[in-house]
């Protein structure tokens, strides 16, 4: 498992990391998402020993890992946004000039290269050059770069950026599976529901804090709670129906079209029911009453937007 307690990072007067606090625990393949600046990629850089955080820990099995950058080295593999490779090596080269960095040389750095590029679906470019590659091929070849020491767990930070459908598609399946042989993955992303299509966990990051963390199943239900409710009733009643949503403390905000009214419910289930049981026992005509189907994209802006207003009204 790994958890990450209390961390700040701060650039000049920009407060990148505010008491940051997450757990990941073993075998999740977790995604992290937020908005550009959200802070991902100073969490995963701290979390991989290549920037130093201001404040906190980041423990591995419950071991402080920021001050014993060996072992930490050992239990983590890091996939940038921005990769470098070697234009006049081969793949094979590539790999084998990572693996001689981890002291692994003859015969087992040509076994581990071999099972590195069958792994990540690259054993047909084994003797191409990396310039002749394709961005998703480059971004598989770094993948495997980052598992030549079979790390615990592997941190990766926007690998889909810029690839297309088919590479999407495989880079998502190689993920999965290294998660099936144990692997922890945690991957960054600025679009909610590209991590939701392989994930197994999400958490929502905003302004150095993460604000929203859950599986796959919570995260969809919480999406469909941030959509509105719509109301429709007698419109000669709509003065009455008003006056009792406005003394409901999880009503946020209405609007009419017509009979039709649009509600922003903070509430559960259960309040959902008991504020319907209020308007039908005020006589109310309600001829429906439902949720719109809703989309992960609105709960992360929900959520964005919900978090600018706060410290708005904090300043």
């Amino acid at each position: 498992m790994i958890e990450i307690k209390h961390l700040y990072k701060r650039y000049g007067r920009f407060l990148a990391l505010n008491d940051f606090n997450l757990k990941v625990n073993e075998g999740e393949l977790f995604g992290f998402v937020g908005s550009n600046g959200a802070g991902k990629t100073t969490t995963m850089r701290i979390c991989v020993g290549l920037l130093k955080a201001d404040g906190g820990e980041v423990l591995i099995d419950g071991e402080k890992m920021l001050r014993n950058h060996r072992k930490l080295a050992e239990k983590v593999g890091y996939v940038p946004d921005y990769f470098g490779v070697y234009k006049s090596l081969t793949a094979s080269e590539y790999l084998h000039f990572f693996a001689s960095a981890y002291g692994i040389y003859g015969s087992d750095a040509d076994r581990l290269t071999d099972e590195l590029l069958d792994l990540v679906n690259l054993s047909h470019k084994k003797d191409t050059d990396v310039n002749g590659l394709s961005r998703g091929m480059k971004q598989r070849l770094c993948l495997a770069r980052g598992m030549v020491h079979n790390p615990d767990i592997l941190f990766l930070d926007e690998p889909a950026s810029g690839l297309d459908p088919k590479a999407r598609f495989e880079l998502k399946e190689i993920l999965k599976n290294l998660s099936a042989m144990g692997k922890t993955i945690i991957i960054s992303s600025h679009i909610l529901p590209e991590l939701a299509e392989m994930c197994t966990s999400v958490g929502i990051i905003d302004k150095g804090h993460l604000v929203l963390q859950g599986s796959i199943e919570e995260i969809h239900r919480a999406a469909a709670m941030s959509s509105p409710l719509n109301l429709v009733v007698n419109e000669e009643q709509i003065d009455d129906v008003f006056a009792i949503l406005q003394s409901n403390p999880f009503v946020q905000k209405v609007t009419a079209r017509g009979n039709i009214l649009q509600i922003v419910f903070t509430g559960s289930k259960d309040d959902e029911g008991r504020m319907l049981a209020s308007l039908i026992r005020a006589n109310i005509l309600v001829s429906s009453f439902y949720r719109e189907e809703g989309s992960l994209e609105s709960l992360f802006m929900q959520i964005v937007g919900n978090n600018t207003k706060e410290a708005a009204k904090r300043r």
